[in-house]
């Protein structure tokens, strides 16, 4: 067993050449007098960082149209997100579309993923992912290229898929040709 007393004798004076010889939680057996100062390192300043969940969000521009607020009449372009949570009458195209379970974008969009807890009305145009949650209700003209609709998400009027092979017109809708030909 160890004797306190024989290791820290307190007549015993280190040479200030001389590190200490034992160091018990941070206190030193020489006096303060023989102990070198101790700096502490610099502590880096605290930086603000997103959340991970976010940080992809921040590198886009996004525009939230908040509860009780109306947007009408209006062409919304270079938004990487709209987030609606209130009313949007509005032309869109971008990247992605959040209507909240209260929100209402009414008009047309094309967008590349969809995700609707609210309602849309109007000419969606989804390249890739329209998901429609329980509480959403999307209507009107319709086109998509993978569709999820969760149990009591609604989808109703000009419904269609996009086919991969052919290209997405963002000026204006396709229009199927009248069959000509020679008999």
């Amino acid at each position: 067993m160890f004797n306190r007393d024989q290791m820290f004798k307190k007549d015993e004076v280190l040479n200030k050449d001389a590190k200490p010889a034992v160091n018990v939680s941070g206190i030193n057996a020489a006096p303060a007098a023989a102990r070198p100062p101790q700096t502490e390192p610099p502590k880096p300043e605290p930086v603000a960082k997103p959340a991970p969940a976010r940080e992809s969000e921040a590198k886009g521009s996004r525009l939230i149209v908040g509860p009780d607020i109306k947007l009408k009449g209006a062409e919304i372009t270079d938004c990487d997100t709209l987030v609606v949570e209130g009313r949007v009458e509005a032309a869109m195209d971008s990247r992605v579309i959040q209507i909240a379970e209260q929100g209402v974008f009414n008009g047309t969009a094309g967008i590349d993923i969809a995700e609707i807890h609210g309602r849309f009305e109007g000419e969606l145009t989804v390249r890739k992912q329209l998901v429609i949650h329980a509480t959403g209700k999307v209507t009107g003209k319709v086109r998509y290229g993978k569709l999820s609709i969760e149990e009591g998400g609604e989808l109703s009027g000009d419904i269609g898929a996009l086919n991969g092979s052919e290209p997405i017109r963002r000026d204006r809708p396709a229009v199927a040709k009248p069959a000509t030909g020679m008999l």
